[in-house]
């Protein structure tokens, strides 16, 4: 009975340890799952740094190339550049059309056709359009409108209003022959947008500059939030 006891003890020994070597083989492979994954992260990380980085160069060298160009310019139409947006504004109501009108005002065609062959130059230039999303055109009313009208029926009149404005400011620009060179990459990057009053400029006591609000904005969108949604895409397959 000894003698049996005896031999079937090795047995049960020579049965664990294959046991104890699958379950460090299996920690092993969490180990390199975890450490892969973690990778993949920091690797995902860092291109989205990356891309963010030169995007953010890119808006600076295209702020510097802007002013450069404008500076001297912008006073006298009363414009301004953010730097921030890269939006150009163009802010004196009674330069940019008549009240209730979509017609463009004489000066207003003058400054347009100074600007925006200049404007569509440097977006369109090799170092910058293939970083470009959008160019919006805006146009932005104060909260009033001529009749009385509800505050709903206000925001869709000046809706209906600021779009016809910033249509006719695209026919315009697009029809300008010293940018036809270039109108087919600008038809498929410069939008019109109504805005009506979604926007307002307000006082530093808050409230609403009418005169300010009513205003036209070039605004360009780079295309670095499409570049770090792809590589988000990608590194998630």
């Amino acid at each position: 009975m000894a003698a049996g006891l005896h031999t079937e003890h090795p047995d049960r020994e020579d049965h664990w340890i294959p046991l104890s070597d699958l379950m460090a083989a299996l920690m092993m492979v969490f180990l390199l799952i975890a450490i892969t994954y973690m990778l993949k992260a920091e690797a995902k990380t860092n291109q989205i740094k990356e891309v963010a980085l030169v995007y953010e160069e890119l808006k600076q060298e295209l702020y510097e190339d802007l002013y450069a160009e404008f500076r001297e310019d912008l006073p006298k139409w009363k414009a301004k550049l953010d730097r921030e947006s890269l939006t150009i504004t163009f802010g004196e109501p009674d330069v940019l059309f008549e009240s209730g009108s979509a017609e463009l005002q004489p000066r207003f065609r003058e400054i347009l056709a100074d600007f925006f062959p200049r404007f569509a130059n440097i977006l369109n230039s090799p170092k910058y359009r293939d970083g470009i999303e959008e160019v919006r055109i805006e146009g932005h009313t104060s909260s009033s409108w001529e009749t009385t009208a509800s505050e709903d029926d206000s925001y869709f009149l000046n809706m209906r209003l600021s779009q016809a404005r910033t249509s006719s400011a695209l026919r315009y620009v697009l029809t300008l022959p010293e940018v036809r060179e270039n109108v087919a990459w600008l038809r498929r990057h410069v939008t019109a947008n109504g805005m009506s009053f979604s926007r307002l400029i307000l006082t530093p006591d808050g409230k609403e500059d009418v005169a300010a609000s009513r205003r036209v904005e070039f605004r360009v969108k780079t295309n670095a939030e499409e570049r770090i949604s792809q590589i988000v895409e990608v590194s998630g397959e």
